[in-house]
């Protein structure tokens, strides 16, 4: 009996093993990862912030939260006048970390064409991941240890999909703001390309977002969606922004471009157009032929598509799409790859890799990775700052 007791037991031990080693083997296989160690603060509020709101249509109010789950929390918070250049920090607890910036409500529409044979560094899906966002450009040496722009008169192209899924989402598009203003002021660019994840929140809807957000929203005394709504400072700046780029000859959107565009007479400027007037539109276009319902779409539109991975294609038919826009080649995030690649002869440069989180550890373990396009010459840039000619 107490053999047979033995056996049975190891029999179930070693299935357990096995199913767990099959386990281990598809998440690898699907470039997944298993999340441990959780740092509680992700969820430290105090200091959050600013959460900046239109009062009128001259007065901004300019929010931190403050306080503790133990002691109770409040608002710090004080009201400006909108044509005021205002000083304005944010706070990361993880190091204990600030940096500064100055709002300022003048939002400019950025260009969709540029051309000056400066470099570009790309990167995508950051995921609300600031530490991991900050120090890759500290390394790649687009900032910094003080977090100021050293990148002169550089491209640096953020590919969508730099919100949901963690906990620092305020904090990453703070900065990012920061280093807009800080690169104009030396002739550089930051550029800010609108991911399928953008829309979600610009459309209030969160089911990405981390909890986190839903109790800042009720601290502040507002629904999740308030956050980036038409009342939100960072919210209308985030919809001034385009989906579509074109810079010293090279594409770039979060999802791509379908082949079908080559069909219709239309320029970037009128596709960023379009999009801008929809951002906050949870639209789902009816399926019928038109230019509107491409742009748009959930499946083939500019914030969407997948069909460079998906859909089989042709050399010709990825070239269709990229020649209705002269371009030379084209730059997409959204869809996940163990590491940076070139696709069809070059045409296509696929930039989303599983990036670490702030506040918990993966394994396997995950390094970011970008794109760095300069003197005719692509690389696969690391987070150690090696560079990987492509």
């Amino acid at each position: 009996m107490k053999k047979r007791i033995i056996r049975y037991l190891k029999h179930i031990s070693g299935t357990i093993i096995s199913l767990l080693l099959v386990g281990i083997v598809v998440v690898i296989a699907l470039n997944g990862s298993l999340e441990y160690g959780n740092n509680p603060q992700a969820i430290n509020l105090e200091k959050e912030g600013p959460y900046v709101f239109y009062e009128t249509d001259s007065t901004l109010n300019v929010k931190y939260i403050k306080g503790n789950k133990t002691d109770g929390f409040y608002l710090d918070q004080k009201k400006y006048a909108i044509n005021q250049a205002i000083p304005t920090s944010c706070y990361f607890p993880l190091d204990d970390s600030t940096f500064n910036f100055t709002l300022n409500s003048n939002f400019e529409i950025p260009n969709s064409t540029y051309s000056d044979n400066e470099p570009i560094l790309a990167i995508s899906d950051i995921e609300s991941g600031y530490k991991t966002f900050r120090d890759f450009l500290i390394t790649n040496k687009v900032i910094d240890e003080n977090l100021d722009w050293i990148f002169a008169k550089g491209h640096l192209v953020l590919v969508g999909d730099f919100v949901d899924r963690g906990f620092s989402t305020t904090q990453v598009l703070w900065f990012i703001y920061k280093l807009e203003q800080e690169a104009k002021k030396q002739g550089g660019y930051v550029h800010f390309i609108i991911g399928n994840h953008e829309l979600y929140n610009l459309q209030g809807k969160f089911k990405s977002a981390s909890y986190k957000y839903n109790g800042v929203a009720s601290i502040l005394g507002k629904q999740h969606h308030n956050l980036y709504d038409e009342n939100s400072f960072i919210g209308k700046w985030m919809t001034s922004k385009n989906t579509l780029e074109l810079i010293n000859g090279h594409l770039f959107a979060h999802g791509g471009i379908h082949p079908d565009f080559a069909n219709y007479n239309i320029s970037i400027d009128q596709v960023n157009q379009i999009n801008r007037n929809n951002y906050r539109q949870a639209y789902f276009p009816k399926p019928e032929e038109s230019v509107k319902q491409l742009i748009l779409s959930s499946k083939n539109g500019i914030c969407w598509y997948r069909g460079y991975f998906k859909d089989d294609l042709s050399q010709k038919e990825v070239e269709k799409g990229l020649n209705k826009f002269n371009a030379k080649s084209i730059v997409v995030g959204h869809t996940l790859q163990w590491s940076v690649k070139k696709l069809y002869n070059g045409k296509v440069f696929a930039i989303d890799v599983k990036h670490p989180k702030d506040y918990n550890k993966n394994w396997p373990n995950k390094k970011s990775e970008g794109l760095l396009i300069t003197e005719g010459k692509y690389y696969r840039i690391l987070a150690d700052g090696k560079m990987l000619e492509l």
